[in-house]
């Protein structure tokens, strides 16, 4: 099958590799018929070379039809349609009997200390072949797989499988009071969804950040009031319109590779001159993050307010101003996004109609032979790229 592998830092290519096979007596083989670009993808892309190796399939946004099942699956057959949650969970185990599908006990990665395994994403979370690719092994075929109607577009359903559910759970984890604000740093797909879910629940003031036009216009056009993140009197601007306050939540949809961070950004580059072995070290011990958002974030929020954070970091010992998130009395909730928690709460609103504007959110729509073409542009936020939809 044709699948899109990875080869270096900035390098990835679509190669012929084997196909998968069932190998568990509850797994499924689906044929990919859309899969998304997601911003944590880039990471892999950028920064994170030192955890993969060359041949690994990426990808962790795919849907599509059940080919084959194993001997013990009886929830989905053949034919069926299916969304695919990008962290593998059982369903059955105590964190996932308790909505903690991101720390799945069957599959967490005990030998790096990680939560659960993740579709695509480097060995550190159990190197499992992704999907960007014609087909895709899927374990747990009675609890994993996410079965949708046939007939609307898979515009539809695919962000089921990450986006919606990552968006949903900062949302949440932000708990907006009744009458209160919300404001968004980063309005990359994840962040722009979030100001769309925050809209559907109610906020009455959203406020989105981000230093790329095409993607504030985006947000403007749903009634978001958006700021330049470069303007020199942004703080203050968003106080302005928060009460003099600052919001009560902020989501923080950027993570690690932050614009406005020259020296992390040097260090997550000297990893790239490094011996792999030496590099993960380096990157397990030091705090290699790109905070600028987070510093943000945390001087945006109002005192008492709440900051949740949807974008990935990956340092272990990154500066983080402890006395001023003390003194503020900030919360901080945080975490992958727990797929299976939250079906119940998005599969009618992606079936039933389209309140959150699915099926005209990607903005770009490719063959998988054009994966490589469309890394490099979302990467350098080119010709307006704020989601990527691959057709194999």
């Amino acid at each position: 099958m044709k699948a899109l592998t990875w080869h270096g830092t900035a390098d990835v290519r679509v190669d012929t590799v084997a196909d998968p096979v069932i190998e568990d007596p509850t797994d499924v083989i689906v044929r990919i018929t859309t899969t998304g670009l997601c911003g944590s993808d880039l990471h892999l892309y950028q920064v994170f070379g030192p955890f993969l190796e060359e041949g690994d399939v990426l990808g962790h946004e795919p849907m599509g039809i059940v080919e084959e099942t194993g001997p013990e699956v009886t929830a989905v057959r053949p034919g069926d349609r299916v969304v695919v949650p990008f962290n593998i969970s059982c369903g059955t185990c105590f964190m996932c009997a308790r909505g903690l599908h991101s720390q799945c006990e069957t599959t967490q990665v005990h030998e790096h200390g990680k939560g659960a395994a993740l579709f695509g994403y480097t060995r550190l979370y159990g190197q499992v072949p992704g999907g960007q690719a014609e087909y895709l092994r899927v374990p747990f075929g009675n609890t994993l797989p996410i079965k949708v109607p046939d007939g609307p577009v898979d515009d539809r359903f695919v962000y089921l499988s990450d986006v919606l559910p990552t968006a949903w759970q900062a949302v949440r984890y932000a708990a907006v009071p009744a009458g209160g604000s919300l404001a968004v740093i980063g309005l990359g797909p994840i962040g722009d969804m979030c100001t769309r879910v925050a809209a559907h629940l109610g906020v009455d003031t959203v406020i989105g950040i981000d230093l790329v036009p095409e993607r504030r216009e985006r947000a403007r056009r749903h009634g978001v009031h958006v700021f330049d993140v470069r303007q020199d009197d942004l703080v203050a601007d968003v106080r302005e319109l928060t009460d003099g306050r600052g919001p009560d939540k902020v989501i923080d949809a950027v993570g690690l590779e932050a614009h406005g961070a020259p020296v992390a950004a040097g260090a997550q580059k000297a990893t790239d001159l490094l011996p792999d072995a030496l590099a993960a070290a380096l990157m397990k011990r030091v705090g290699v993050d790109r905070l600028s958002a987070l510093y943000l974030a945390i001087e945006l929020v109002r005192r008492g307010g709440t900051i949740s954070l949807s974008g990935v970091y990956g340092g272990t010992a990154d500066p983080i101003p402890l006395l001023t998130l003390f003194d503020k009395q900030v919360q901080l909730r945080m975490g992958q996004a727990n797929v299976r928690r939250w079906v119940d709460d998005l599969l009618p609103l992606v079936t039933d109609g389209d309140p959150l504007g699915v099926e005209d959110f990607a903005t770009h729509r490719l063959p998988l032979l054009q994966a490589p073409e469309a890394y490099a542009m979302f990467q350098k936020k080119q010709d307006g790229a704020v989601k990527v939809l691959f057709t194999p």
